[in-house]
């Protein structure tokens, strides 16, 4: 049996985590991009629970970065980046639910090289910014561009070639009110850029408004620890989701389910405090669906629970925090 028949989203889905129809959400039918997350466009979809969706995603840079000679400066119009597809309706969904997201594959869309990475004036892990002030000048602009394949990886060179390990780096549900740019993760989701948000692994997401109104975009093919240069191998792609509804499961930030894990996603600055965020949310889960004492919880964590860096550039850092399913039996 599939460890996916006993998901929390199988078990606890109004589709019971069951495929239902299928849906082809194209370039030409999404129309504008959003560079927001919000309630206030419309939804380019509405889909039952269960619904099977193949989404014609954009590269970070909507498609403007086209050759290693570009200069980011020049091509790029800030803040308009991260351009997410949707939203899309799920119907029944109601403030309190959960959108459940299971990433069934990512494959790169269009012409090679499909692959970008870059280095982009005052952004970054290792360089002043506009919130990190420094006298410092930028680092000079540079722009990679890849080759990316499923069977042949990501070809850094002649020499180097990386494993293709692609995953949503934004994704999310809409704010109850606000609209928050699609650069930045917050406790609908977003930017958060961890890897393991990736084909196999099932998303959790609070629902803040009728519809859910989930966003997604910004795919990579890989990506270290941190996105230390603040630019992924960003791809271009079609991307495809199931999504499931769960009635009155209301959680607070973003979880994730893969076969082994569960993991709660905190994203703030400082990082320790996102850290914290993921830590907390992770404690408050094991007591109320697996049975822990809230001290019991929190040391068992502290011996067990691993942390993972999703982004150390963005205007809020991301981390996950984890714990094999099998303490949890």
């Amino acid at each position: 049996m599939s460890w996916l028949e006993n998901s929390i989203m199988a078990r606890r889905g109004v589709a019971g985590g069951r495929a239902g129809a299928e849906h082809y959400l194209s370039i030409a039918d999404q129309g504008a991009f959003h560079y927001v997350y919000g309630p206030y466009a419309s939804p380019v979809l509405s889909v039952k629970p269960g619904a099977v969706i193949s989404v014609e995603t954009q590269d970070a840079f909507e498609g403007a970065i086209t050759s290693e000679q570009d200069m980011p400066s020049e091509k790029l119009n800030f803040p308009f980046l991260n351009p997410q597809n949707g939203p899309i309706f799920v119907e029944g969904a109601e403030k309190g639910d959960c959108l459940a997201v299971y990433i069934k594959s990512i494959v790169p869309r269009g012409p090679q090289p499909v692959g970008t990475t870059a280095v982009i004036p005052e952004f970054g892990g290792l360089v002043g910014t506009g919130t990190t002030a420094m006298l410092n000048k930028p680092l000079p602009e540079r722009v990679k561009k890849m080759v990316v394949t499923p069977e042949g990886g990501v070809v850094w060179n002649d020499k180097i070639t990386l494993p293709y390990e692609p995953f949503i780096g934004t994704i999310g549900t809409s704010p109850q009110i606000e609209a928050i740019s699609s650069l930045q993760p917050d406790s609908h989701g977003g930017n958060m850029d961890v890897p393991d948000v990736a084909p196999g692994a099932i998303v959790y997401l609070p629902v803040n408004t009728t519809g859910g109104y989930l966003y997604l975009g910004d795919c990579h093919g890989t990506q270290g620890d941190g996105e230390l240069c603040g630019v992924a191998i960003e791809i271009p792609s079609v991307t495809t989701i199931q999504v499931d509804l769960i009635k009155g499961m209301t959680i607070a930030w973003p979880r994730l389910e893969t076969e082994d894990k569960l993991f709660t996603i905190g994203s703030a600055r400082p990082m320790e405090d996102a850290a914290r965020i993921a830590y907390r949310e992770l404690t408050r889960w094991m007591v109320a669906d697996y049975g822990f004492e809230e001290m019991d919880a929190y040391m068992l964590l502290t011996q067990a629970g691993r942390m993972r860096l999703g982004n150390m550039v963005d205007p809020k850092y991301s981390l996950a925090a984890s714990i094999l399913k099998k303490y949890l039996a």
